[in-house]
């Protein structure tokens, strides 16, 4: 028996949900994100500041979308307007979770999440995800002004830079050393001073530590190992699982993952369709966890993908989702590699590049 755990944004949907609720509700939000999304990979990444995880971003903006009048029940009607799935996903999950024990693992909001289960069939106990309510929060008329207010002069800033053996602040060009030490002061004295800065205690998002812990939990209900484990993510906040997983001789893939995710993953599965997802697992099922060790690669690193899509149709998908296989091969819109065997630089910027394809260059850029 093996058992799935997946992330949900990139693997699963196409959306960016926090992403997406700072670019509807605060003025300049895409931008605004993107800031301190880079603030966070800085802290989580670089600087690997104590107390602080990858994924961490989700609690920072927090206090901004109650400044700026989103509720609980506005994240939810959001959440379900805006849900994107990645083509497959409507067969995937049904299939996957019919298929073996499966889990979502996710840093998204537990609305959104909520908003998939719905649409999906999937079962809500088998997610992992952030718990948040902005309604138990007050919120001052001053604080919310002075909140408005960083809101902009974040979203005004220039994006943070540093160089890729960066270790410390002290590392940083001055320029954007000044503005990590100003997101600093904003953050962790500003509003942490405030009534709403408890809201950084109290929200835990589930990141790349938690997602590790997750994967031990679910193996906890399955009775199962790391050796029989399927992981797909990602992001940074995939790369400690990616890690266990991988460690644990299970199967560590990212998929249309960013130089975070490749660099802790097994494999690299790129592909407009989450199809491949369901294939693989009912792949593996058959042939066993290691089945993809036995099999060769090109000179690039790269498995036969025409191959391997046959072995995943005669593993016994559905004749629709077997025509759904076919059409990616037709399109060659599917390709598998060995990370260990391939060429870093090369396959980040493949992969990089169907992440952008797939998810959009604002959500694909995002750590």
């Amino acid at each position: 028996m093996i058992q799935l755990n997946i992330d949900c944004e990139g693997p699963i949907t196409q959306n960016d949900n926090a992403f997406e609720l700072c670019r509807e509700f605060i003025p300049d939000g895409d931008r605004f994100f993107a800031i301190v999304s880079k603030y966070d990979d800085f802290l989580a990444d670089v600087e690997k500041r104590p107390g602080y995880k990858a994924g961490d971003t989700l609690k920072l903006v927090l206090p901004f979308l109650k400044a700026y009048g989103v509720t609980d029940d506005l994240m939810e009607r959001f959440s379900r307007q805006t849900l994107l799935m990645l083509p497959g996903t409507e067969l995937m999950l049904p299939e996957v979770s019919r298929m073996l024990p499966s889990f979502i693992i996710s840093t998204s909001y537990r609305p959104y999440l909520d908003a998939l289960c719905s649409v999906t069939g999937f079962p809500r106990e088998n997610v992992y995800c952030t718990d948040v309510s902005l309604d138990k929060y007050d919120l001052s008329g001053k604080e919310a002004h002075y909140l408005e207010k960083k809101a902009l002069e974040i979203a005004g800033m220039e994006m943070i830079h540093w160089p890729d053996d960066a270790g410390h602040i002290e590392d940083v060009p001055e320029g954007h050393r000044r503005t990590i030490e100003r997101l600093d002061e904003i953050f962790w004295h500003d509003i942490a001073d405030m009534n709403i800065g408890r809201i950084f205690q109290e929200v835990n998002p589930i990141g790349g530590i938690e997602k590790a812990k997750a994967v031990s939990n679910s193996l906890e209900r399955t009775g199962l190992g790391l050796a029989d484990v399927i992981y797909a993510g990602d992001s940074i906040t995939d790369v400690q699982a990616l890690e266990l997983v991988k460690s644990g001789g299970g199967t560590a893939v990212s998929f249309n993952g960013n130089r975070y995710a490749l660099k802790s993953a097994k494999w690299a599965v790129l592909s407009t369709s989450t199809l491949v997802i369901a294939g693989l697992c009912k792949l593996l099922k058959k042939m066993g966890n290691n089945f993809l060790e036995t099999l060769s690669v090109d000179s690039a690193g790269q498995l036969d993908p025409v191959f391997l899509l046959e072995q995943m149709k005669e593993a016994g998908l559905s004749d629709e989702m077997a025509r759904g296989l076919d059409e990616l091969r037709d399109r060659r819109n599917f390709s598998m590699f060995s990370v260990e065997e391939s060429d870093m630089e090369v396959l980040i910027e493949q992969s990089e590049k169907m992440r952008k394809s797939v998810r959009g260059h604002g959500v694909g850029d995002l750590g």
